[in-house]
């Protein structure tokens, strides 16, 4: 096996396998991918680190939620949807209790 990221295509799978590989952590990113004067284009990378293998999740909007995780987007004081980073990793602390949750942006 050769080092390098594996992409994860649903939120079912990336559980499965964070309870297969027991990692210590995961580390989150909210993506900004696009803006427009009507929304913002939010979403959700997870990774995990494995055995010198990076297995990464995304999680992209449908209506005012992730289509996965089903994470509701909050609107900001302009009306634009976001994520709330400390929903997010409560979130994550609900579903892996046992691990470390990291936002790329504080860790």
């Amino acid at each position: 096996m050769s080092d390098g990221p594996i992409r994860i295509r649903s939120w079912e799978e990336f559980k499965r396998l964070v309870n297969e590989k027991n990692p210590n952590s995961i580390v989150f990113i909210l993506e900004q991918n696009g803006f427009s004067p009507n929304k913002e284009l939010t979403t959700l990378k997870l990774i995990m680190l494995h055995d010198k293998r990076y297995y990464m999740f995304y999680d992209f909007p449908k209506g005012d939620t992730l289509r996965e995780t089903g994470i509701p987007f909050r609107k900001d004081k302009k009306g634009i949807p976001n994520l709330d980073e400390a929903e997010v990793k409560a979130f994550l602390k609900k579903q892996f209790p046992t691990l470390e949750i990291y936002s790329f942006w504080t860790a």
